[in-house]
């Protein structure tokens, strides 16, 4: 076991973990955070993605002693108490969400593009969730709310990259 202090959605938390737990498993088993998917858990569908110091991981593939000294967001951590982030609040008016499986992981993609580029094209926002696949909604949705998110008017340019 080891003990380690990482801070989750801007709360410390000192935890044992063992040597072999993913950051996936921590945060669904040990904190009860299960908006992160446990999906391929090959780091290949993207389901897992939660920020780890503001960059998006697939928590299936980082080990949870890795998360040692960082900082991580999840999907529960992009709301402020109980009001919903724009992008969460565009992902629903938009009806970006059908089957809901990967909408933690590409709402959390999606919140590390704005905070990078805040006015992202439309190539920028499909390469932002290209790690990130979706089954139901053909990412058209997915791609017009996190553009209305960022209030841009997204490039023409790039039709057909993830979607």
């Amino acid at each position: 076991m080891h003990t380690i202090t990482v801070t989750i959605n801007g709360a410390a938390e000192y935890l044992a973990v063992r040597s072999n737990m993913t950051l996936l498993q921590m945060l669904r088993e040990e904190l009860g955070l299960t908006g992160t998917k446990n999906g391929c858990e090959a780091g290949e569908c993207g389901a897992c993605t939660v920020l780890l110091d503001g960059e998006p991981v697939n928590a299936c593939m980082v080990l949870a002693v890795e998360s040692d000294g960082h900082q991580v967001i999840t999907v529960e951590g992009l709301a402020e108490g109980d009001e919903l982030a724009p992008l969460q609040e565009s992902f629903i008016e938009l009806n970006a969400v059908q089957c809901g499986f990967c909408t933690p992981g590409m709402l959390t993609s999606a919140h590390a593009l704005l905070q990078r580029h805040p006015k992202p094209t439309e190539d920028e926002i499909e390469e932002a969730v290209l790690g990130n696949l979706c089954r139901c909604t053909g990412y058209v949705r997915i791609v017009d709310a996190i553009r209305d998110a960022a209030g841009s008017s997204a490039s023409a340019s790039g039709k057909g990259g993830a979607r």
